[in-house]
């Protein structure tokens, strides 16, 4: 009877448990065993959107007012149409004001107000662009809280070829090339081209990275090579690292850049530096004096500091006597005073050589004695001859060249495939 009475009991338990296994095994959405891949690839998969973010925020959040600062308005004017009170609007001034002085916000610079997306239509965030990259976030929910962000700038890889019609900051705009290229190419060549001088029928051929902002331009980063054709020749440039210093290298790895004669003449001594304050000889007032006197016998050789193009040859009626301008480039140009005379065949508009004879030291017009008074100027203003900030002009090391001439090669084929249609 006991062995009947368990049999009977084994089979009641099989039969509730047996249903109860069947129905979570069969369940919907239960699998016992992996899905087939077959049956993965048939899933739909469903693809979450990124969030439209501006300055960091999400877009559809908020309701946004963008608008530019106009003449005579102040944040207390922004924030008071905002309803926001006055107490409120000078503590948001003292947290803005470690992040950026306010008294620096420009006419013109744009601004954002971010409303809360409901019935309150509070303002959340107040954002201002303080220019194309920089900007200052002002976050009004809880507590005041200021920060500062920066744009993400893209750099895109473009090239630009153009003609010489009249300029070359002509040839760029006529060619839909950013005109600031013009600047930055002038650079590169300041040495080499003479920027005053370029012909009709000159050309350029460059490869450079342009930065852009929110798809704005916001200029010209860096020129990766470049060609320019002048009065027959081809002058090509080669930006190139070497001892973590980028330089430009013609296609030989010589530099593009040239250096200065540490001096105009052989002198014998300096008589008068550079001063902002000197008492004139002469005169017997103070009055600056922005060049270098080298005292040395009347008729000594003076020699163009370095290459360059005569832009003045006359008489100073100032006291300077008789004197030669020599432009070298876009950033340099020197002035040679109290000549006795000029060299035989020096006329304005003639190109000089570094170390070619220009004139001979004399005491033309306000001098006590015979010297040359020699004066540097930098992008148009008066700077020290003895301090003159020398450009390197190194070529490639030796041991880098074959590495340079790797580099150079599939730049300098880019640069010889550019059509100048």
């Amino acid at each position: 009877m006991k062995k009947k009475a368990t049999i009977i009991t084994i089979v009641a338990v099989a039969a509730l448990l047996i249903p109860s296994l069947w129905f979570i095994f069969n369940r919907p959405g239960y699998r016992q065993y992996p899905v087939p891949p077959e049956t993965i690839d048939s899933m739909d998969v469903v693809n979450i959107p990124e969030p439209d973010l501006l300055f960091g925020l999400p877009v559809d959040s908020f309701n946004l007012d963008q608008q530019k600062i106009k003449h005579n308005q102040f944040l207390s004017d922004i924030f008071l149409k905002c309803d926001i009170d006055y107490p409120s609007i000078h503590k948001i001034v003292e947290k803005i004001n470690p992040v950026f002085d306010v008294r620096k916000i420009k006419v013109g610079n744009t601004y954002t107000l971010f409303f809360s997306n409901d019935t309150t239509k509070q303002l959340n965030y107040f954002v201002y662009e303080i220019d194309n990259t920089d900007y200052f976030v002002v976050d009004l929910r809880d507590s005041i809280n200021v920060y500062r962000g920066v744009k993400e700038i893209h750099n895109v890889e473009k090239t630009a070829t153009g003609i010489i019609t009249s300029s070359l900051w002509n040839a760029m705009r006529d060619n839909g090339v950013n005109p600031l290229l013009a600047i930055e190419l002038s650079e590169v060549y300041a040495w080499t081209v003479d920027f005053f001088g370029i012909e009709k029928g000159d050309y350029f051929k460059v490869i450079y990275d342009e930065q852009f902002v929110d798809s704005t331009s916001i200029g010209v980063s860096k020129i990766h090579a470049a060609l320019f054709h002048h009065r027959g020749n081809d002058y090509y440039a080669f930006n190139f690292e070497e001892d973590s210093t980028w330089n430009f290298f013609d296609q030989e790895g010589q530099s593009l850049r040239k250096a200065f004669l540490k001096a105009p003449l052989k002198f014998s001594r300096i008589s008068s530096g550079f001063s902002n304050s000197r008492l004139h000889p002469i005169l017997k007032i103070r009055r600056p004096h922005h060049g270098i006197d080298y005292a040395a016998p009347a008729g000594t050789h003076v020699h163009a500091l370095g290459d360059g193009r005569v832009i003045a040859k006359a008489w100073d009626k100032k006291g300077g006597g008789n004197y030669i301008k020599i432009k070298h480039n876009s950033v340099y140009t020197t002035l040679y005073m109290h000549l006795k005379g000029f060299a035989k065949g020096i006329s304005k508009g003639d190109h000089v050589k570094q170390g070619q004879l220009i004139g001979y030291v004399g005491s033309t017009g306000l001098a006590t004695g015979p010297h040359l008074d020699f004066r540097v100027f930098k992008n148009g203003r008066a700077v020290n001859p003895l301090k003159i900030d020398a450009p390197p002009v190194e070529p490639v090391k030796k041991e880098d060249l074959e590495a340079y001439k790797a580099f150079i090669q599939p730049l300098q084929s880019k640069l010889n495939a550019l059509s100048m249609e």
